[in-house]
């Protein structure tokens, strides 16, 4: 029986600490993908941003891998955060290091002490996202798609039980896009469990799953016709 990941009841999501999103009823389980669609402003990075605790839940139920989002305290964000993958839109990588080092950091940040272990570990999620000749690469001798693939083997270092990408292909040219999101498709295919946030419907089309859409205020499931 797969486990439930995510699970919102009656939740108001906020924005600006006003409603943006209200009584989210959403249920996300493990190996699930599942899209989050809707124009600018809608809710979708606010949605994500109280599932890995950057905004307070301060109505409704709302469970992330077993971190109550209604009592969640400051210090047990860090916590919740190693459990979960994050990938941005603008990959937020350390322009003053290579990529061994922009992951080395990430792991010595969370408590990653033993050389060798670090080393393995860095080969193994480059390998996965299909990096590994880029190791020791500056972020400037790289393309926006392969410094969103370090993106992706950064996310994937501390063996996430969710990975929560938010617009990960916003800033690149739809070719790059179909990469990221064969990759994304790929992990998900191997077990990870990947919600994303996306206003590429073309994607979409090209890679079908579960759809809900933020808008008016509210989050509901819709159902896109594939035969156009």
């Amino acid at each position: 029986m797969s486990e439930n990941l995510v699970l919102l009841k009656n939740a108001d999501i906020l924005q600006r600490k006003k409603p943006v999103l209200t009584g989210v009823n959403l249920e996300v389980n493990q190996g699930d993908f599942l899209y989050l669609i809707g124009s600018t402003g809608s809710g979708k990075s606010s949605l994500l941003k109280t599932l890995y605790g950057e905004l307070p839940l301060i109505k409704g139920q709302g469970k992330v891998i077993n971190f109550n989002l209604r009592r969640l305290k400051q210090k047990e964000i860090p916590f919740l955060r190693r459990r979960l993958g994050i990938v941005f839109q603008d990959f937020q990588l350390l322009n003053d290091r290579n990529v061994f080092n922009n992951l080395k950091f990430v792991l010595k940040a969370t408590g990653w002490k033993n050389p060798k272990k670090i080393q393995q570990q860095i080969a193994k999620v480059l390998d996965q996202v299909g990096m590994i000749e880029k190791t020791y690469s500056l972020p400037h001798q790289l393309s926006g798609g392969e410094q969103q693939r370090i993106a992706i083997a950064r996310a994937l270092l501390n063996n996430p039980e969710l990975i929560l990408a938010d617009e990960p292909t916003g800033n690149l040219d739809p070719e790059t896009s179909q990469d990221i999101m064969q990759l994304l498709k790929h992990l998900n295919q191997n077990g990870q469990t990947v919600m994303m946030a996306t206003h590429d419907y073309a994607l979409i089309y090209q890679f079908p799953a579960a759809t809900y859409k933020c808008d008016a205020g509210e989050l509901y499931e819709v159902e896109l016709d594939l035969s156009e």
